[in-house]
């Protein structure tokens, strides 16, 4: 069982595609006829005008596939079941941490893929901001463990380009990052189950009250008045994109 058969149950409900971000990986795509979506949970972002395969491990995430998405295999990234250039492409949405051999599964991204291999990630070197840096620092410190550095990323696909993701203060995707501008969002138990770091650090509980709190005293808008007037905020997403060398 993965993880996501037990913590994805209402994944889809808070984690839909922001067409701004969608409209960011479709530019990476850069018009790729076939795409194989490695880790592909519930089918975010996969691009409408591309015959898409999707590879998944989680039968739960599986099940949140909208009807008339695109076919989809339960698998997992280390051992993606196509023959070498299958695709066009190959893309991988805020999943790469979640893998059990990051390397295994990049290799095979830039195997199966003719062209570009696009990933969405998030940079551990980034500080983070106001949630892990005042009420979750052993989550950030938890994220710098898993997710990959960029030079890993580049290690394995080769040259990258690497560009940043700012995320709207409205984005409609419900990771962690999501709600930057809308603190009250963190106190809801869903949002939460959407984002899989909340699953694996100590008792939130505490946190969250003392969160609950800053808001109705208005010590958090005080405390973070430089934000309210923000459209997007970098907070360390990246979109990196890998070309195999004619």
């Amino acid at each position: 069982m993965t993880r996501y058969d037990a913590i994805g149950r209402a994944y889809a409900l808070h984690r839909r595609p922001d067409p701004r971000i969608a409209g960011a990986l479709a530019s990476a795509l850069g018009g790729a006829r076939s795409v194989v979506n490695v880790g592909a949970g519930a089918g975010s972002y996969e691009p409408a005008d591309s015959a898409v395969v999707a590879v998944e491990p989680s039968a739960v995430m599986l099940s949140q596939r909208p009807a008339g998405s695109a076919p989809a295999l339960q698998g997992s990234a280390e051992r993606l079941p196509f023959p070498d250039g299958s695709f066009d492409a190959a893309m991988a949405v805020l999943t790469v941490h979640h893998w059990a051999d990051r390397r295994a599964g990049l290799a095979e991204m830039r195997r199966v893929a003719r062209g570009r291999v696009v990933i969405l990630t998030w940079d551990p070197a980034h500080a983070g901001f106001w949630l892990v840096r005042d009420y979750f620092p052993d989550l950030i410190e938890f994220d710098r463990r898993i997710f990959p550095p960029l030079s890993e990323l580049e290690g394995v696909l080769g040259p990258t380009e690497v560009s940043a993701v700012p995320v709207p203060h409205d984005c409609a995707d419900g990771f962690l990052g999501a709600y930057w501008r809308r603190p009250a969002a963190y106190l809801d138990e869903g949002v939460r189950a959407g984002i899989s770091t909340f699953s694996r650090i100590g008792d939130i509980a505490p946190r969250l009250e003392r969160l609950r709190a800053d808001l109705e005293s208005g010590r958090w808008a005080t405390r973070n008045a430089g934000l309210l007037g923000l459209e997007e905020l970098d907070l360390g997403y990246r979109l990196v994109v890998g070309r195999r060398a004619d």
